[in-house]
Protein backbone atom coordinates (compact mmCIF):
# COMPACT_ATOMS: atom_id res chain seq x y z
CA UNK A 1 0.00 0.00 0.00
CA UNK A 2 2.92 2.58 1.00
CA UNK A 3 4.08 1.79 -2.31
CA UNK A 4 1.23 2.65 -4.18
CA UNK A 5 1.12 5.86 -2.26
CA UNK A 6 4.62 6.81 -3.30
CA UNK A 7 3.99 6.05 -6.79
CA UNK A 8 0.73 8.38 -6.64
CA UNK A 9 2.54 11.61 -5.22
CA UNK A 10 5.59 10.65 -7.66
CA UNK A 11 2.82 11.04 -10.52
CA UNK A 12 1.76 14.00 -9.10
CA UNK A 13 4.84 15.36 -8.73
CA UNK A 14 5.70 14.88 -12.54
CA UNK A 15 1.83 15.88 -13.49
CA UNK A 16 2.91 19.03 -11.66
CA UNK A 17 6.18 19.72 -12.86
CA UNK A 18 5.54 19.10 -16.84
CA UNK A 19 2.56 21.63 -16.04
CA UNK A 20 4.68 24.17 -14.94
CA UNK A 21 7.22 23.23 -17.76
CA UNK A 22 4.90 23.58 -20.23
CA UNK A 23 3.23 26.51 -19.29
CA UNK A 24 6.50 28.81 -18.81
CA UNK A 25 7.51 26.94 -22.73
CA UNK A 26 4.00 28.52 -23.43
CA UNK A 27 4.52 31.89 -21.87
CA UNK A 28 8.08 31.90 -23.49
CA UNK A 29 6.80 31.52 -26.72
CA UNK A 30 3.99 34.01 -26.29
CA UNK A 31 6.83 36.85 -25.65
CA UNK A 32 8.58 35.31 -28.81
CA UNK A 33 5.17 36.26 -30.78
CA UNK A 34 4.48 39.36 -29.20
CA UNK A 35 8.13 40.42 -30.09
CA UNK A 36 7.27 39.14 -34.13
CA UNK A 37 4.40 41.49 -33.94
CA UNK A 38 6.40 44.55 -32.85
CA UNK A 39 9.24 43.44 -35.50
CA UNK A 40 6.48 43.17 -38.37
CA UNK A 41 4.96 46.64 -37.48
CA UNK A 42 8.87 48.13 -37.03
CA UNK A 43 10.02 46.51 -40.77
CA UNK A 44 6.31 48.32 -42.02
CA UNK A 45 7.61 51.66 -40.67
CA UNK A 46 11.48 51.37 -42.17
CA UNK A 47 10.28 50.46 -45.53
CA UNK A 48 7.87 53.32 -45.05
CA UNK A 49 10.90 55.81 -44.69
CA UNK A 50 12.40 55.67 -47.75
CA UNK A 51 9.62 56.58 -49.92
CA UNK A 52 8.25 59.58 -47.35
CA UNK A 53 11.93 61.00 -47.49
CA UNK A 54 11.87 60.31 -51.19
CA UNK A 55 8.77 62.44 -52.07
CA UNK A 56 10.02 65.26 -49.49
CA UNK A 57 13.26 65.60 -51.09
CA UNK A 58 12.32 67.21 -54.28
CA UNK A 59 10.57 69.77 -51.83
CA UNK A 60 12.84 69.83 -49.22
CA UNK A 61 16.36 70.87 -51.13
CA UNK A 62 17.98 72.95 -48.20
CA UNK A 63 16.91 70.28 -45.54
CA UNK A 64 19.63 67.49 -46.65
CA UNK A 65 20.64 67.29 -42.72
CA UNK A 66 17.54 66.59 -41.79
CA UNK A 67 16.97 63.75 -44.57
CA UNK A 68 20.16 61.94 -44.07
CA UNK A 69 19.50 62.37 -40.21
CA UNK A 70 16.26 60.32 -40.55
CA UNK A 71 17.93 57.95 -42.98
CA UNK A 72 21.21 57.39 -40.82
CA UNK A 73 18.57 56.55 -38.08
CA UNK A 74 16.54 54.28 -40.23
CA UNK A 75 19.80 52.37 -40.56
CA UNK A 76 20.64 52.19 -37.05
CA UNK A 77 17.43 50.94 -36.13
CA UNK A 78 17.22 48.27 -39.08
CA UNK A 79 21.05 46.89 -37.74
CA UNK A 80 20.00 46.76 -33.89
CA UNK A 81 20.14 43.60 -32.30
CA UNK A 82 18.95 42.73 -28.86
CA UNK A 83 15.85 44.39 -27.76
CA UNK A 84 17.21 47.24 -25.51
CA UNK A 85 19.69 48.10 -28.71
CA UNK A 86 16.40 48.02 -30.98
CA UNK A 87 14.74 50.21 -28.30
CA UNK A 88 17.31 53.20 -28.64
CA UNK A 89 17.55 52.72 -31.80
CA UNK A 90 14.17 53.02 -32.67
CA UNK A 91 14.01 56.44 -30.30
CA UNK A 92 16.93 58.03 -32.20
CA UNK A 93 14.50 56.90 -35.44
CA UNK A 94 11.44 57.89 -33.43
CA UNK A 95 13.52 61.57 -32.36
CA UNK A 96 14.50 61.95 -36.20
CA UNK A 97 10.87 61.60 -37.74
CA UNK A 98 9.37 64.17 -35.47
CA UNK A 99 12.36 66.72 -36.03
CA UNK A 100 11.80 65.72 -39.69
CA UNK A 101 7.39 66.38 -39.23
CA UNK A 102 8.78 69.07 -37.90
CA UNK A 103 10.47 70.81 -40.95
CA UNK A 104 7.93 69.66 -43.07
CA UNK A 105 5.55 72.43 -41.56
CA UNK A 106 7.72 74.40 -43.50
CA UNK A 107 6.63 73.42 -46.56
CA UNK A 108 2.46 74.04 -47.84
CA UNK A 109 3.36 72.29 -50.98
CA UNK A 110 4.94 69.43 -49.40
CA UNK A 111 2.51 69.31 -46.21
CA UNK A 112 -0.56 69.87 -49.95
CA UNK A 113 1.32 66.83 -51.71
CA UNK A 114 -1.34 63.51 -52.45
CA UNK A 115 1.33 60.93 -52.03
CA UNK A 116 3.17 62.30 -49.09
CA UNK A 117 0.00 63.04 -46.77
CA UNK A 118 -0.84 59.09 -48.08
CA UNK A 119 2.45 58.39 -46.90
CA UNK A 120 2.52 60.14 -43.56
CA UNK A 121 -0.93 58.38 -43.33
CA UNK A 122 0.27 55.05 -43.62
CA UNK A 123 3.05 56.16 -41.48
CA UNK A 124 0.86 57.31 -38.42
CA UNK A 125 -1.41 54.03 -38.34
CA UNK A 126 1.84 52.15 -38.21
CA UNK A 127 2.95 54.25 -35.17
CA UNK A 128 -0.31 53.45 -33.92
CA UNK A 129 0.14 49.81 -34.10
CA UNK A 130 3.86 49.81 -33.23
CA UNK A 131 2.64 51.15 -29.38
CA UNK A 132 -0.53 48.46 -29.56
CA UNK A 133 2.40 46.01 -30.50
CA UNK A 134 4.58 47.13 -27.66
CA UNK A 135 1.62 47.20 -25.10
CA UNK A 136 0.89 43.68 -25.73
CA UNK A 137 4.61 42.10 -25.86
CA UNK A 138 5.24 44.41 -22.24
CA UNK A 139 2.27 42.83 -21.34
CA UNK A 140 3.76 39.12 -22.05
CA UNK A 141 7.11 40.15 -20.80
CA UNK A 142 5.69 41.04 -17.47
CA UNK A 143 3.83 37.91 -16.95
CA UNK A 144 6.37 35.46 -18.21
CA UNK A 145 8.68 37.46 -15.76
CA UNK A 146 6.16 37.18 -13.19
CA UNK A 147 6.03 33.39 -13.25
CA UNK A 148 9.78 32.58 -13.89
CA UNK A 149 10.50 34.54 -10.71
CA UNK A 150 7.45 32.98 -8.37
CA UNK A 151 7.19 29.88 -6.56
CA UNK A 152 6.89 26.76 -7.20
CA UNK A 153 7.46 27.60 -10.60
CA UNK A 154 10.95 29.49 -10.20
CA UNK A 155 12.61 26.02 -9.12
CA UNK A 156 11.37 24.77 -12.80
CA UNK A 157 12.32 27.87 -14.29
CA UNK A 158 15.78 27.36 -12.50
CA UNK A 159 16.06 23.85 -13.74
CA UNK A 160 15.77 24.32 -17.41
CA UNK A 161 17.07 27.70 -17.33
CA UNK A 162 14.25 30.17 -18.02
CA UNK A 163 15.59 33.42 -18.17
CA UNK A 164 13.64 37.10 -17.96
CA UNK A 165 12.89 38.60 -20.88
CA UNK A 166 14.12 42.51 -21.58
CA UNK A 167 11.30 45.06 -21.89
CA UNK A 168 11.23 47.54 -24.86
CA UNK A 169 11.58 50.69 -23.42
CA UNK A 170 11.23 53.85 -24.66
CA UNK A 171 14.76 55.48 -23.69
CA UNK A 172 14.10 59.17 -24.22
CA UNK A 173 12.22 60.93 -21.50
CA UNK A 174 10.36 63.16 -23.54
CA UNK A 175 8.61 60.58 -24.75
CA UNK A 176 7.17 59.68 -21.85
CA UNK A 177 5.28 62.78 -21.14
CA UNK A 178 2.00 63.45 -21.98
CA UNK A 179 1.85 66.00 -25.01
CA UNK A 180 1.13 70.08 -23.95
CA UNK A 181 -1.98 71.32 -25.21
CA UNK A 182 -2.97 74.37 -25.16
CA UNK A 183 -6.30 76.22 -27.24
CA UNK A 184 -4.50 80.03 -27.21
CA UNK A 185 -5.91 82.48 -29.48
Amino acid sequence: MAALIFLGVVVLAVVFFVGIYNSLVGLRNRVKNAWSQIDVQLKRRHDLIPNLVETAKGYMTHERETLSAVTEARSRAMGAGSVADKGAAETQLSQALSKFMVVVENYPDLKANQNFLSLQEELTSTENKIAFARQSYTDAVNFYNNKIEMFPSNVVAGMFNFRPETFFEIEDAAQREAPKVSFTR
